[in-house]
């Protein structure tokens, strides 16, 4: 199966759904608009689909290689990254003065969905290139742009983001590696760092790595990390390589999925760094990776679906069994049996769905930054704040539901390797633990992001909802209607409750145990929210005949069955909220061993 790049609902989602036009009024974009989108979107499909897509298969099979402290990338992914770096796919939002394109962000996103899809584990590479090109921006030195980032924009080299250590996950306040002043302004960095994502590789000549660290007189916990820069090969005046680094890879990980992409144990033996940012701010400072590399997690969720989504119709429309209970055909394609269509009739709807979620979080986090006013902006951070962990944690859910059901319109076929639709499954595991797993989003959500304005933004995100929901009266009427605005209600309900309860001091643990139930309820409800613009907008075309009507008619169609097959679940998310700490306390190891 061949994949194909979906430009048209990319395009779509980007101007009728995610918002492109209120950013480009902003003109801070003046070389954007609909024909420079449709044109990067269509470079970075064709892209996507001959070059990415084909090295898929073989990847996974051959996997990178480690051999003599040195790992080599599966066969024809090294080449294939010279291709992506000479396309200038990782500047296209990067600034003008470090060689990109300054496009907006959402278009970045979205033509890295194609990425993602045609190849999960070769675009996590540039992926991780896009976090340290931000890191950089916010914080480097002019010194440290010009000697570092417009080497990473132009893709001559990539990025790494070292973080993780044996003892120390999610826990970075743990975290021992030491940074000890050289006395020249530089700094010796010693200790092994974990699961770093492309720490190692020969696709290009040079490899920065953004690391957390410990000063010497670093204060213990959190407040005592910083960021420091290693490059692998010292980079000298005149811009040149010069020697080997002090560190090394010692091995690669043997993982369930995306094995083209080597995960490395990376030990750092006194290798030179420079400070990034301010001593013991590191923190601070990572998450301005972290967050990019969130979005772009979710994005990534989204592409893996859709890969899974279409590997998953072109069995359905080739594998013939049974009666059509449409036609009445014998030995008719399974896509005529109503489960089987029901599943891909939920599949799109949801892939959809968490498309807009991300791109539109994408347009936020640009009028963020862009909008006229003060006061816009202000309200625009907040709705990229209250997305940012529902793009990533919802969207690589998604990722691992619509793979999974792949598998199971395969049927047996879809448990065979060789069928495809196995891998799809396994590479779409990780998202759910990137970046800080789901349940530290929802964490995050409940516990930073939903009380960091009093709330405001996820009222104004309900309030939103409600003028939809006004307009699609006007569109359809029945269950329709009556389950979106359930589900508004429901999504009110459960904020206005962690609120009251995060103002307790006694209900820390009713929070935290809402925490995973409330993000998914909001997830599914933005999720209708958005494919309910998308409904209008299209009804909006198809009233004055622009477009094509049976796929336009489709996008009314889509939201119909999201609203029946997730918004109509919305109680149970609700109960869920509910259940309170003190039932998960009485789950005691007796209670749960059997």
């Amino acid at each position: 199966m061949t994949y194909r790049a979906p430009v048209r609902d990319l395009a779509f989602t980007l101007e009728s759904v995610a918002g492109m036009a209120d950013l480009a009024a902003t003109g801070a974009f003046p070389d954007y608009d609909a024909d420079v989108a449709g044109a990067v979107l269509e470079a970075a499909g064709q892209f996507s689909e001959e070059v990415l897509a084909p090295l898929n298969r073989i990847g996974d099979q051959k996997g990178s290689t480690y051999a003599n402290g040195a790992v080599t990338a599966a066969p024809g992914f090294a080449d294939a990254y010279r291709q992506f770096a000479a396309g200038g796919w990782t500047g296209l939002s990067a600034a003008t003065e470090a060689g990109g394109q300054a496009l907006p962000k959402a278009l970045e996103l979205a033509a890295y969905e194609t990425v993602h899809a045609a190849n999960m584990a070769f675009g996590l590479c540039p992926m991780l290139s896009l976090a340290s090109i931000e890191a950089l921006e916010q914080v480097g030195t002019e010194e440290q742009k010009a000697k570092y980032l417009t080497k990473l924009v132009s893709g001559e080299w990539t990025g790494a983001m070292v973080l993780t250590e044996p003892g120390a996950g999610s826990d970075l306040g743990s975290l021992i590696t030491t940074a000890t002043p050289n006395g020249d302004g530089t700094y010796a960095l010693n200790g092994q760092k974990i699961y770093i994502t492309w720490g190692d590789h020969d696709a290009t000549e040079n490899i920065v790595h953004l690391v957390l660290a410990r000063l010497p007189d670093a204060p213990k916990g959190p407040k005592g990390i910083s960021l420091f820069l290693a490059s692998k090969f010292a980079v000298k005046e005149d811009g040149t390589l010069g020697d080997r680094n002090a560190f090394r890879p010692v091995g690669v990980e043997h993982k369930l999925g995306i094995h083209a992409s080597p995960t490395c144990v990376m030990s750092y033996e006194g290798a030179t760094a420079e400070l990034v940012g301010q001593p013991n701010q590191g923190l601070a400072h990572m998450f301005v990776m972290m967050n990019a590399a969130r979005l772009a997690v979710g994005v990534e969720g989204v592409g893996i679906a859709e890969r899974a989504y279409q590997h998953a119709l072109a069995y359905a429309l080739d594998r013939r069994q049974g009666r059509s209970v449409w036609t009445g055909e014998a030995n008719a394609p399974i896509f005529d049996h109503p489960d089987v269509r029901r599943m891909l009739s939920v599949m799109k709807a949801k892939i959809s769905a968490a498309r807009a979620v991300c791109l539109s979080t994408g347009v936020a986090a640009d009028l963020a930054k862009h909008a006229g006013t003060e006061e816009e902006r202000r309200r625009w951070k907040g709705r990229e704040d209250l997305f940012t962990p529902i793009a990533k944690a919802w969207s690589t859910d998604i990722g691992c539901e619509v793979a999974s059901m792949g598998v199971q319109i395969h049927g047996g076929m879809g448990f065979i390797e060789e069928t495809g639709a196995a891998q799809y499954y396994r590479d779409a595991r990780i998202a759910p633990i990137y970046e800080g797993t789901n349940g530290i989003q929802a964490m995050d959500l409940v516990g930073r992001k939903l009380s960091m304005d009093g709330g405001d933004a996820a009222k104004a995100l309900i309030e939103d909802m409600k003028a939809t929901l006004v307009d699609l009266g006007k569109l359809y009427s029945g269950k329709p209607v009556e389950r979106f605005a359930t589900a508004i209600e429901a999504v009110e309900d459960a904020t206005l409750w962690l609120l009251d309860q995060k103002a307790d001091p006694n209900a820390a643990a009713d929070v935290l145990a809402a925490a995973d139930a409330y993000l998914k309820l909001l997830g599914d409800v933005a999720g209708g929210w958005m494919l309910a613009k998308g409904a209008l907008a299209a009804k909006a075309k198809l009233n004055v005949k622009d477009g094509d009507p049976v796929w336009l008619q489709g996008k009314l169609d889509l939201y119909e069955v999201y609203a029946a097959n997730v918004l109509g679940h919305v109680s149970s998310r609700l109960a869920a909220v509910g259940q309170g700490g003190d039932l998960l306390r009485r789950m005691t190891v007796d209670a749960l061993a059997g």
